[in-house]
Order: C-alpha cells, then sequence, then structure tokens
C-alpha cells in the first residue's frame, strides 16, 4: 500500500492522524509482508558513511605542489641531457618526502579506525501483532517500535503511547537533563528540543517505555539531515598550507627572475644552450629548498607525538600547526565544559540553605557549612530513594546505571550518607505508585513498613505545595502558611535563576491509608538543587586560553538560562561580552546585516542554536579574519565540526560522527588538552618560521652563488647534484634539528599571531636576504682567494665552493637564535639535536671526500689540507659578522 513519506511535521500530527497517515495500528503494527515492501520502496535506515580517501588518492595528494612539479620538470630536462644520476636523485627527493606524508596521514587514518565501534544493533518491531528483533537498519517507515530504558532510538518516530518515558538528546540538542515524553500534540514552530511527542535516532531511553510509530528513517532523520550538512561543509585550507603556498609562489618569482637574467645575459654573450639551459636547472633546484617538506612533516609529525601523550590524537598533520594560531573556540556546552553528569548541587530546608559536593562516594558542605537541619535531610535522603525507579544496586556497586539521572543521583546522595538503598526498599513494601507525568508533575509511592504506611513524594516546587498541609523544621511538625510557601516559591526561583533543576520533597506517614489517592495532607520537607556541573579542570583552562589571546565562546542547543549560569561559573563571560542569544533571535544568515554580525562577534553565549546555525556562526567568525576551533561531542556539533580551521571531538563521550569529523579528538575529553596543544602548536610554529628563515636563506645564498659564478667563472660552477646534495643534508638535518628544538616557554602568555601574516615576514626577508648575503661573500672570499693565490684548476675552484658553502650552512644554524638571547648560552646551543645534526653533516661532508664513487656522483676532486682550511674559515665569516651585529646592539 502507497503512504505519504517523508512527513513534513509529524509532532503536529495526533496519534490518530499517524496511524492513519502511515497506515499502520497501534497493537498489529504492519505486516512483515508490507515491512519488506516499504524497504525496497523507502530503502534501509542508514546514512552513506562519509566518502573515505582512497589509499591511491592519498598517496597522488603528496605530489599536489608547485614546488614537487617544478622538481619534476628539473629531473626531466636532466633526464633529457643524459644526467641520470641526477634525474633519478631529484625523483627520490620527490618520493622520500610523499611517502612521510603518506605513512603520517594513513597512520592517523588506522588511529581512528580502532576508534570506530562495528556493533550492529537490533530493534524491537510490532509486525502483524507480535513483538520480533528486526536489524535497525531494516526498520521502516510506518513501523511501531517498543521502547525501554537503556535502548537506543534507532529511527525518528511520533510518540503513541508512553509511561515515565524520558530521553537522553544531549548528543542532538545539547540538552543537559532528560526531556520527559509524552503524546501531546503539538504547534509547528516547536524547536526540535521542545518536541516532547517524538523520538529521535542516536538517542538514548534513560527511563520508562513506550511505543512510537517511524517516521523517518536514514537521511530523513534529524541524524540523517546532520550527516548531509557535515558532507556538503567544505574544508577550508590550513593555514600553514596557504602560508607555504604564498612562500612557494615568491620562491617560483625569485627563480624565473634569475634565470631570465642569466640566459638573457647567456644569449648576448653567446654562451651554449646547454649552458645556459645546465644553469637553470641548476638554479631551479638552489630555489627550491628540497627539504623543506621533509622537514615541515618531520616536525608536524614530532608535535602529532607531543599531542598525543598529552591526550589529543591529531588525524591530519597541519592541524598541529593550525591550532597554534587558533584565536576563537567554539565551544559546545554539554560534555566539553560540564560532565555531562546530573550532581546534586544544592539542599533547602524551610530554615537553612546548603551548597553541597558529592565526589567520589563523598558529600561535602561548600565554604565550611555546618548543616542543622539533619533530621529535614534525613527525611529528604529517605524519599529520596523510596520514590525512585533508578536500578539501585548498580549505583551502589558503581557501575554504569541506565535510569533517569536525577534518581541516580539521590541513590548516590544515600550512598554518601552510609545508607543502604536496598536495604531501605526492603524494609518499605511498595505497594502504589503514581507516575511523573507533565500534567501532574509529581511522581508519589506508597510503601508499607510493619503496620504502618509511608508515602513519599517529588516533583515540581509549586504543585508539590499544593499537596502539602504542614511543614516540618528539624524535629517539628507545624502547619505551613502562606508566607512560608512564598518563601520557598521564591527560594525554588532563585535556584532556578542560578541554573539549578529543583525538586520538592514530601512526606506522610499513617497507620491506615487509601491505596489509590495517597497524595494528599503531605508534609513539606525540603529542595534539592541538581545540576550538570562544569568540569573540575574547565576554569583554569578557560584563563590560560584568555591569557594566550584566545575567546572562548559557547554555542549549545540547551537553554539560554542554563547556558548563561555554566559561563558564569566557569568565569567565561567578560566586561565587553553580550550575554546570550537564542537560536530562534538569529537572523538569516544569507541576508545578515552588518550589525548582527558584529553582534554575533561580540556575544558570548548562543543557546538552543540548530546544527546549521553552528556552521553559521562558524563561517562568520571565518569571514571575520578568525582561525577558529570547534569543540564538541554530539552529533548536532558535527557540521560546525567539519567547517572549522579546526574541529575538535571528545574521544570518550564523543558520537562517532563527531569523532570521524574532527581534525582532533581528545581521548581524556578534557578542555585542558586544547590549551596545552594549542600551546605545543605556538612553540611547532615558531620552530616551522626558525628553520624555514634558515632553509630559504640557504637557498637563497645557493641562487646567488650559482649565478654570480656562472657570469665570472662557469666551469667552477655548482653542479645541480651537489646543490641537491647541501639541500638534503647539510641543510635538512640542522632544519630538522630547529623543527625538534623547544619552543618559547611563554607562548601562552603571548596574543596569538596574525592568520594574514605570511610564515616570512617584511623583516624577515629582510634578514634573509642578509643571510644569504653574508654565505655568498664566505664562498666568494674562498673562491678568489684560492684563484689568486692558490690554484686556477676550476675543479678545485669548484670544490672549494662546495665546501665553504656547506659548512657556512651549517654554521649559520647559530644565526636562528633569538635577537635577544646570548652569544654562548640560548635556544639552539641548548638544542642536543642541533650537535648532533653538525656531527652528522661534518661526517657525511667529509665521507663524500673519502669514497671515490661519491666523489665521482658529486663531481668532487681530491682536496689539498690548505683548500680545507681555507672553506673552513671562509665558512666562519657569516657567524661572527652576525653574532658581532648582535653583542653590539
Amino acid at each position: 500500500m502507497k503512504i505519504k513519506y517523508p512527513i513534513p511535521a509529524p509532532h503536529t500530527l495526533t496519534v490518530e492522524e499517524i496511524f492513519k497517515t502511515l497506515q499502520t495500528d497501534l497493537s498489529q503494527g504492519i505486516s512483515k509482508a508490507e515491512s519488506a515492501s516499504r524497504s525496497i520502496q523507502f530503502g534501509l535506515n542508514s546514512h552513506q558513511s562519509q566518502k573515505k580517501k582512497s589509499i591511491l588518492k592519498m598517496l597522488v595528494g603528496q605530489f599536489k605542489s608547485p614546488i614537487v612539479y617544478l622538481l619534476f620538470v628539473a629531473a626531466g630536462v636532466s633526464f633529457y641531457f643524459q644526467n641520470t644520476i641526477e634525474s633519478v636523485a631529484i625523483l627520490i627527493v620527490i618520493l622520500v618526502n610523499a611517502l612521510i606524508g603518506f605513512f603520517m596521514e594513513l597512520q592517523a587514518r588506522s588511529s581512528m579506525m580502532a576508534l570506530r565501534k562495528m556493533d550492529i544493533s537490533f530493534s524491537k518491531v510490532i509486525h502483524g501483532g507480535k513483538v520480533v528483533d528486526v536489524p535497525s537498519d531494516q526498520v521502516v517507515p510506518g513501523d511501531l517500535m517498543l521502547l525501554e530504558a537503556g535502548d537506543l532510538v534507532s529511527a525518528d518516530g511520533r510518540i503513541v503511547e508512553c509511561n515515565q518515558l524520558a530521553c537522553d538528546e544531549s548528543s542532538l540538542t545539547g540538552e543537559s537533563f532528560p526531556v520527559l515524553k509524552n503524546i501531546d500534540t503539538l504547534t509547528s514552530d516547536v524547536d526540535l528540543a521542545d518536541r516532547i511527542n517524538m523520538v529521535f535516532k542516536g538517542t538514548a531511553i534513560m527511563n520508562g517505555n513506550g511505543k512510537f510509530v517511524v517516521t523517518g528513517i536514514g537521511e530523513n532523520t534529524e541524524l540523517g539531515k546532520i550527516t548531509i550538512m557535515v558532507d556538503s561543509a567544505t574544508s577550508t585550507a590550513t593555514p600553514l598550507d596557504k602560508k607555504i603556498s604564498a612562500l612557494t609562489r615568491k620562491l617560483i618569482w625569485i627563480t624565473l627572475g634569475m634565470t631570465a637574467i642569466f640566459s638573457l645575459s647567456g644569449v648576448i654573450e653567446g654562451r651554449s644552450w646547454l649552458l645556459i639551459l645546465e644553469t637553470s636547472i641548476a638554479l631551479a633546484v638552489a630555489a627550491f629548498p628540497e627539504g623543506l617538506p621533509i622537514v615541515a612533516t618531520v616536525a608536524l609529525a614530532y608535535g602529532m607525538l607531543l599531542m598525543a601523550n598529552k591526550n589529543a590524537i591529531v588525524k591530519k598533520l597541519s592541524a598541529v600547526e593550525t591550532l597554534g594560531g587558533v584565536n576563537v573556540i567554539l565551544t559546545d556546552k554539554t560534555g566539553t565544559l560540564t560532565e555531562n553528569k546530573i550532581h546534586i548541587a544544592q539542599l533547602s530546608f524551610p530554615d537553612e540553605e546548603v551548597a553541597v559536593s558529592i565526589r567520589k562516594g563523598i558529600i561535602t558542605y561548600k565554604n565550611e557549612a555546618v548543616l542543622k537541619n539533619k533530621e529535614n535531610f534525613e527525611k529528604m535522603t529517605l524519599i529520596g530513594v523510596l520514590c525512585n525507579n533508578a536500578p539501585m544496586e548498580q549505583v551502589e556497586e558503581k557501575k554504569k546505571a541506565v535510569g533517569d539521572p536525577i534518581e541516580i543521583a539521590l541513590i548516590g546522595l544515600a550512598n554518601a550518607m552510609a545508607l543502604k538503598p536496598t536495604t531501605i526498599n526492603n524494609k518499605y513494601k511498595r505497594l502504589s505508585e503514581v507516575p511523573f507525568s507533565s500534567e501532574t508533575k509529581i511522581m508519589g509511592t506508597l510503601h508499607q513498613r510493619d503496620k504502618n504506611y509511608f508515602i513519599s513524594a517529588k516533583g515540581s516546587v509549586e504543585d508539590l505545595l499544593l499537596k502539602c498541609s504542614t511543614i516540618q523544621i528539624g524535629d517539628k511538625i507545624e502547619k505551613i502558611t502562606p508566607t512560608q510557601k512564598k518563601a520557598i516559591l521564591a527560594e525554588s526561583e532563585k535556584m532556578a535563576a542560578d541554573g539549578l533543576r529543583v525538586l520538592a520533597f514530601a512526606y506522610r506517614e499513617e497507620k491506615k491509608t487509601e491505596k489509590e489517592n495517597f497524595l494528599q495532607q503531605l508534609i513539606y520537607v525540603g529542595m534539592i538543587g541538581f545540576l550538570d556541573p562544569p568540569r573540575l579542570d574547565i576554569k583554569p583552562a578557560i584563563i590560560a586560553c584568555r591569557k594566550a589571546g584566545i575567546k572562548i565562546v559557547m554555542i549549545t542547543g540547551d537553554h539560554p538560562m542554563t547556558a548563561l549560569n555554566v559561563a558564569q561559573r566557569i568565569g567565561m563571560l567578560v566586561d565587553n561580552d553580550d550575554q546570550v542569544i537564542a537560536g530562534k533571535e538569529l537572523p538569516k544568515m544569507e541576508s545578515i546585516s552588518k550589525k548582527w554580525r558584529e553582534k554575533i562577534l561580540s556575544t558570548a553565549v548562543f543557546a538552543r542554536t540548530t546544527p546549521k546555525q553552528k556552521l553559521e556562526i562558524v563561517n562568520v567568525y571565518q569571514k571575520a579574519g578568525f582561525v577558529v576551533a570547534m569543540t564538541g561531542d554530539g552529533v548536532n556539533d558535527a557540521p560546525a565540526l567539519k567547517k572549522a580551521d579546526i574541529g575538535i571531538a571528545m574521544g570518550l563521550r564523543g558520537t562517532q560522527v563527531a569523532k570521524e569529523t574532527a581534525s582532533i579528538v581528545l581521548k581524556d575529553d578534557s578542555f585542558t588538552s586544547i590549551a596545552g596543544a594549542v600551546a605545543h602548536g605556538r612553540e611547532i610554529f615558531q620552530n616551522i618560521q626558525r628553520f624555514v628563515i634558515y632553509l630559504v636563506s640557504c637557498n637563497l645564498s645557493e641562487i646567488f652563488i650559482v649565478t654570480i659564478l656562472g657570469f665570472v667563472a662557469s666551469g667552477s660552477m655548482l653542479l645541480p647534484l651537489q646543490i641537491l646534495f647541501l639541500n638534503m643534508i647539510t641543510d635538512v638535518f640542522p632544519a630538522l634539528a630547529l623543527g625538534l628544538g623547544k619552543g618559547d616557554q611563554s607562548v601562552m602568555l603571548k596574543p596569538p599571531r596574525d592568520p594574514k601574516l605570511e610564515i616570512i615576514s617584511n623583516k624577515n626577508w629582510v634578514m634573509i636576504f642578509i643571510y644569504a648575503c653574508l654565505m655568498t661573500l664566505s664562498v666568494l672570499v674562498a673562491v678568489f682567494y684560492c684563484k689568486y693565490f692558490i690554484t686556477t684548476n676550476p675543479h678545485l675552484i669548484n670544490n672549494i665552493a662546495f665546501i665553504t658553502l656547506a659548512f657556512s650552512q651549517l654554521f649559520h644554524v647559530f644565526n636562528m637564535s633569538s635577537v635577544h638571547s646570548g652569544i654562548w648560552i640560548n635556544e639552539v646551543t641548548k638544542n642536543k639535536f642541533v650537535w648532533l645534526a653538525l656531527l652528522l653533516c661534518a661526517v657525511l661532508i667529509i665521507g663524500v671526500y673519502v669514497f671515490s664513487q661519491s666523489r665521482a656522483a658529486l663531481g668532487l676532486v681530491i682536496v689539498p689540507a690548505n683548500i680545507w682550511l681555507v672553506a673552513i674559515l671562509a665558512s666562519l665569516l657569516p657567524i661572527v659578522i652576525v653574532q658581532l651585529y648582535k653583542s653590539i646592539r
């Protein structure tokens, strides 16, 4: 039979209309044959998983770089002129760099594969009047499904029958407390978080039981819509990628300029085209720091390992550096800033209010308060145990219990008071129960102990007070007055304004009582304020981020007052922040005004936001020039996690969708790990900037030397393979040592760097030019000294240029210390990797002269000791000049 599907707004339909629209029945459901037919018609209840980059695409992606393209051209030209060794060497450099990036990305993907849950779930469905277990992906529209505590909802649906049904929707909406469900019909403008007659795929049943009719499967569920949004959200290029691309473009123009000058002069002077092409190849090889991708990859991989040790799994290498540039963190509330666990925060009695904390089964009274009203407290604890449907044995044994978290917290209170909930329940036999409902807002139970009856009740303060005729104050019970009721209501409103969920408690003891209408003439005892508390480590982390110049913004699906209260508790608000904006107040982003953009950028808390609005807020910040980190653990966070420059998911509580989408996964779910990761990111950027300056200055000196020698001593010009050796040996290892060094320990006391600035500033370019000129000068001094005082042999002159440049580049690493640091003791000289790199490079340089095969491959000859001495002395010239400048500055 044909049915109308999808249904636009099932929450607006009555139960009867749902049955009629989807051609199903409350007792029979649909038949097995009809289920099979609808499965063919509407497909499986599953989502297309995010498209994974194939292994081949991952490998090919490592070759997509302008540097790589030009090196391929240089290798091709070398091969054309039968310089096979040179061509192969260039190709090996390209391949090594690609393999390093490929294996690091593959390892990160493998780590995420290990986090995936592969369980196949089943759902209880009524087919032809019989309850059957059906694979969740085979559920169809119109199926009548059963729900009970502990179930994971496998499809969206309209509730048609329920008994104390409460659902944890925090992963979808951000609501901390379980949502009590009913079968009432709602209006079309009700927010997703307030659709209390619906259940949604991926949420969990915490309490009660019920039935619902499936109204949405697969991509027509709220979860499916978010999945589509995630797939359509585009990831932006990382700041490091952009900066290296900009640097590459500059190097390309420098190379083309120098090549054009040399070629033009060569044509004018009548030089051979072979010499011009060979020089052009040498310039191409000299211009690009072939070791840069390798060093950057290893430095980022090292940062990845450091972050992994600090509980942050980095899925993409470039995310390590990007995190260091973050200047705003947009964070979810539930499970990220808070524990996503309900705690008792305040006790209120007729003449006393006490803030409390229960941790690891121990109750403490804040501000060293002394509890005066012990009688009321003991009675309230007893009521909390008796008027309770939580699995007490599991709570007592400290197992993860399924049930209403408020009721679980009440059992935890009894345990902290050294009471045994199971023993209490055995003494007080339950005879009857009035379940909590959205109409009465009260739960009551009737118990018998020996020959006496005990009535316990908890619920809404306003509604429970209507059932109370007396009040207990210590060991006295007296008639409750209107003034006392007014004071109790005022106190409950104050507690609610502080972000607490408030329940009142009452009881009555009788020799005899009615078993039906027993919630009358109750004795009021007091109130408890419940809270999803901020994580214990969150406040110091917020302070650390603020000192580092990072703005923190909360974006949640929870209630505005709850969100604002959490922000106040953790010290997130600053004086110039607008307080809170609810999602329904936000305009459509397609037509957003400049005034609204400014308002969004100055607001600290966004509440009742949809996944789409979270995505749009991220976009507003990015368009304003911010580097955005987005944290979250729910399905509703996934689109924004993907859109942000850095998406950070919680590893323990995070949904699989969130973890798959994020760039970084926190193993301990701690916001503190974010602050630590940002610090590592900043240190790594400093190191990257340091070794980029080192490498580019070395390569620029090679360009100058090749060009100058091409004019004045073409027979002694450095060969492409010699330059490649320098770039991959004498440049790479010192640069790598700089990349692995410890950064400035005060990085988190400084503001974030401007994301618009390039990796090398104009000031840095001036220093690079000076460094390059000094290294060029050292080579020219050695070359001309040898030419006029020792030998005119072009091979020996080529060798002295090679040796001088090699050692001047090695010693140049000491010029990378801070201008304000000491000459002898600084961050470079204290870096053990630098000394190891220098020793290794010196051995390798000398080693190529020892073996005839390596000498022949590089075009080298045996060099007399006096030439070695001249080369070493000349190579010290740049470091002496720079250090003298630093000392007198």
